[in-house]
């Protein structure tokens, strides 16, 4: 089984070197395309090639024009299998943790949470191998608070290095809030335009299955100044009556937890790869003469 996946594995990374090439390709069909249609002079860097191109984009596929990435490989089942997901916590967890990792089961259906005890990382992959799990989800914690998040999508990754803050259990909110729906909610993505954001948001999506349109729940991931806000809510449509009284169409209700996530190292690989490549890492302390939006 090792054999294979170190096999599998380096087939996945042989593939992806080749990407930057077939992006660079593309990029330069891209500004042919555009001065073929805006009748410009052919661009100097391109003008060895110009016959060439010129061919290459009249007898490209449109069906094709996108150009294909890692991220095809890693997510290429998303929406046509429900993922199966495990989660589990650091550690000699406290009951706060391990509180908010119930709830979090809760938030995402076809999820098992496992108690970790002094389990390794490479047998929680093993078992996650082994039993078809798409993604793992591992919660930390300082003094019992929930303070960092990691996902790993198998079987190649990649692996997503949250920090978490703000940390609300649904008992904390005081309200009477019955059962949990488990039907799948609808996801909202507010705000990630970026490359970058388009990728966590890859990330997340892959943790939920396809849902239903009569589904009543409501999973909503906004981004602010590189800050996820993570909110659960379930709606109700008003009666007629209710209408008639002054009351919204639609009621919304905050079910609980929610928490905010700071996305700081991507990793083209599973948690247990110690070599595996940095996709992106945060850098707070570059110096530069703006802010970044990096979602």
């Amino acid at each position: 089984m090792d054999r294979r996946n170190i096999r599998l594995r380096r087939e996945y990374l042989y593939r992806k070197s080749l990407e930057e090439q077939e992006r660079e390709e593309h990029e330069k069909k891209q500004l042919m395309k555009r001065a073929l249609e805006e009748g410009r002079p052919i661009p100097t860097e391109l003008r060895k090639r110009g016959l060439e191109l010129k061919n290459a984009v009249e007898y490209d596929d449109p069906s094709q024009v996108e150009v294909k990435t890692h991220i095809d490989d890693e997510y290429q089942k998303m929406g046509l299998v429900d993922p199966k997901v495990l989660i589990t916590t650091s550690r000699d967890a406290s009951s706060r943790l391990t509180q908010f990792v119930k709830e979090l089961k809760l938030c995402i259906p076809n999820s098992q949470r496992i108690n970790r005890g002094l389990t390794h990382i490479k047998e929680l992959v093993d078992m996650c191998r082994e039993n078809d799990f798409t993604d793992m989800i591992i919660v930390h914690e300082h003094r019992g608070q929930p303070d960092g998040l990691i996902i790993t999508h198998f079987p190649y990754g990649p692996t997503a290095y949250f920090g978490m803050t703000d940390a609300v259990l649904r008992h904390d909110l005081n309200v009477d809030l019955g059962t949990v729906s488990e039907a799948a909610p609808h996801l909202i993505f507010h705000n990630f335009s970026t490359k970058l954001g388009q990728r966590t948001a890859t990330i997340l999506k892959a943790l939920f299955p396809v849902c239903k349109e009569e589904s009543r729940r409501v999973m909503t991931f906004v981004n602010r100044d590189d800050t996820i806000s993570f909110r659960h809510h379930i709606y109700k449509k008003t009666s007629r009556e209710e209408r008639a009284a002054g009351k919204p169409d639609i009621e919304l209700a905050e079910v609980g937890p929610r928490f905010e996530l700071k996305l700081y190292q991507i990793k083209l690989g599973t948690i247990d790869m110690t070599d595996a490549e940095n996709e992106w890492v945060l850098r707070p302390y570059m110096n530069t003469s703006k802010k970044r939006k990096v979602l």
